[in-house]
């Protein structure tokens, strides 16, 4: 029997001539899908049994490969097995090796399938497990959060617009933001997974086989839910990439705003969180520095991802139907992006276990620009019966007296907001402490600390479902 000694091309009796080195190079995916072996070596199982169940090869044939496939596994798993770059992918390779190990029978194995259905099964499968994991790590993530929230419903922060003073909020109310986009994320990898439970495996280069296969039977061994429709588009697509990028790219752009967050807040000029020793590093000249250097690692690493998710629509959009190499990267792209969002949950959670939030210098920025100014608009109009238009013309007229005097709005006296309007009431002074408006802000998603409260049971119980 052939032992495929030469290790030459599958295709080496119709193309004469040896590849180019420089070709060679570049087209191998070896170094990048070989992470898929365990995927390719369950897909080529499957197939293996629904072409015995169907006939088309015998029960001895298809023990002989499943057996020389689990050889194989134990091979790349015990770090035995060789890959060579000649051999162009993981798919090739492990095709190689049972050629090695079987002989001809070997070849039975790509009976009604090619490496372009091939290779997108092994790529759902892959995918599927991997989103798996990135919902458990956003639900291990969004807890963290929810610990911290927890600590500091009671801290009042200045809330921001325009990265200037607007309204005193709960610091927990912030934190919770957070949960809030990332259970967007995680939803959206969920339904990503409808797409990923669809087995391309039988449509075959792009127009389906003549062998008398049964696409329901390894679509229920391996998992998925239900076969394909179209052979054309099925190897065409490549929206469940696109859509897992994209998932990838909105989390690591939500990472990413939280991380400028921080950075900022870490600053002289805001001082309003510190950050321990664990997630900081120093200056190779200012012995003094501390700097946020995860955080900005972090946002920083936004950018990568999301120049893969255009990438890959950019490969995709010029591409008629159906499978040309241009479709190669999709791996790469996916694999490094994955490997990207991973490592920076794991480092944002880091981050939240090593930081401490400056409580009296929040309260204290917090009374900075008059930030109860919408409170005390509120209060006219429903104490005074104001059109809210004249009582925010009022108000106005309130801050510009402060400033001019060089107070804050919650400094004023009482003769001096009455010097504006006289209807006002001793009531107001109470309206204008921060703790009062935080409290104050009750209607449904405020930040008002009974409504924190709420929120954090609500989210306890939706991330342990």
């Amino acid at each position: 029997m052939s032992k495929n000694k030469n290790n030459k091309p599958v295709w080496s009796t119709r193309i004469n001539q040896k590849v180019s080195s420089t070709f060679q190079k570049v087209g191998s995916s070896l170094n990048v899908d070989k992470r898929l072996f365990r995927e390719d070596i369950t897909a080529s199982i499957a197939h293996v049994e629904m072409l015995e169940k169907q006939k088309i090869i015998t029960v001895a044939v298809k023990n002989k490969i499943i057996w020389g496939l689990k050889k194989v596994l134990n091979e790349i798993i015990k770090k035995k097995f060789s890959f060579d770059e000649r051999n162009e992918d993981i798919h090739m390779s492990i095709e190689k090796r049972l050629f090695e190990i079987l002989g001809d029978d070997a070849g039975f194995i790509h009976t009604a399938r090619s490496r372009n259905d091939q290779v997108l099964t092994d790529l759902k499968i892959w995918l599927r497990k991997s989103t798996y994991e990135i919902i458990d790590d956003l639900n291990k993530t969004m807890k963290i959060f929810l610990k911290c929230a927890e600590k500091n419903i009671y801290t009042i922060m200045p809330g921001l617009t325009h990265l200037k003073n607007a309204q005193p909020i709960s610091f927990g109310h912030y934190l919770v933001a957070y949960i809030e986009m990332f259970s967007r994320d995680k939803k959206r990898f969920m339904n990503n997974l409808e797409n990923l439970y669809e087995n391309p495996l039988g449509v075959a280069a792009f127009s389906g086989t003549s062998f008398n296969i049964d696409r329901f039977y390894t679509t229920k061994k391996l998992k998925f839910n239900k076969p394909t429709g179209n052979s054309i588009d099925t190897v065409s697509d490549r929206d469940f990439v696109c859509d897992f990028l994209y998932s990838v790219s909105l989390c690591s752009i939500h990472i990413s705003r939280f991380s400028e967050e921080f950075i900022i807040w870490n600053s002289d000029a805001f001082n309003m969180i510190s950050l321990n020793d664990k997630i900081v590093t120093g200056s190779s000249i200012m012995p003094q520095k501390r700097n946020p250097d995860p955080l900005e690692y972090l946002r920083g690493k936004s950018g990568s991802v999301i120049g893969n998710l255009l990438s890959m629509q950019t490969i995709l959009k010029g591409l008629p139907l159906s499978y040309f190499k241009d479709l190669q990267d999709d791996k790469e792209l996916v694999f490094d992006s994955f490997d990207h969002l991973k490592n920076c949950l794991k480092i944002l959670r880091d981050v939240l276990t090593n930081f401490s939030p400056n409580k009296k210098r929040m309260l204290e920025f917090s009374e900075v620009g008059h930030t109860t100014a919408t409170d005390l608009a509120d209060y006219i109009v429903r104490d005074l019966k104001y059109p809210f238009r004249k009582a925010y013309s009022i108000t106005a007229k309130i801050v510009n007296l402060a400033e001019k005097k060089k107070k804050r709005i919650s400094e004023m006296s009482l003769d001096e907001i009455r010097s504006i309007d006289k209807k006002i009431g001793t009531e107001v002074l109470n309206v204008l402490k921060v703790n009062n408006s935080v409290k104050s802000k009750s209607s449904y998603g405020g930040t008002s600390f009974d409504n924190v409260k709420k929120m954090i049971k609500k989210y306890k119980k939706q991330i342990n479902d």
